[in-house]
């Protein structure tokens, strides 16, 4: 990974709003049940005040054999509607694992898929695995080199 350094120190307060969509030179994987379920050398990040980055994949880096169309919509100011799969794993269905956006705003993240950390077994940017962000809602990979408060974290005040 020679001359793919990732930042040295990023705030998510330092982050712009609305959100700046910005393709990655960083290799992305998410593992699960020991199996590779996307990976890529051409991933998307999206950076937004108070939020870790989420990632996203080209469609034709993840294995949509393991998916199954969830009938959950989400509706984000900056993004559009996003549609969700479900993950069939050894031990059983994963709910509302990754998400879309069909007709986003911006079309540089049209189809991409972003995945929950938290919700697979394991998720990497540059080789380092991500903590997810917490609570149900936001998807945020948290990374060594990001710094918070997160927004939906602990001390965000009930975010």
């Amino acid at each position: 990974m020679s001359g793919l350094k990732v930042p040295t120190s990023e705030s998510v307060w330092d982050y712009p709003r609305p959100p700046r969509i910005e393709p990655i030179p960083w290799p992305l994987k998410v593992e699960h049940d020991g199996r590779v379920l996307a990976k890529t050398d051409s991933g998307v990040r999206v950076l937004e005040t108070s939020h870790p980055p989420c990632f996203y994949f080209p469609p034709d880096h993840v294995d949509f054999s393991r998916l199954v169309a969830s009938d959950t919509r989400t509706f984000c100011e900056w993004k559009g509607q996003a549609r969700y799969w479900h993950l069939h794993g050894e031990d059983g269905l994963v709910r509302d694992v990754c998400w879309a956006y069909a007709d986003p705003v911006d079309s540089s993240i049209r189809d991409h898929v972003s995945f929950y950390a938290g919700r697979v077994h394991a998720c990497f940017v540059a080789g380092e695995r991500v903590k997810p962000q917490e609570g149900d809602f936001y998807g945020g990979w948290i990374l060594d080199w990001v710094k918070g408060p997160y927004k939906g974290g602990p001390g965000t005040r009930g975010w």
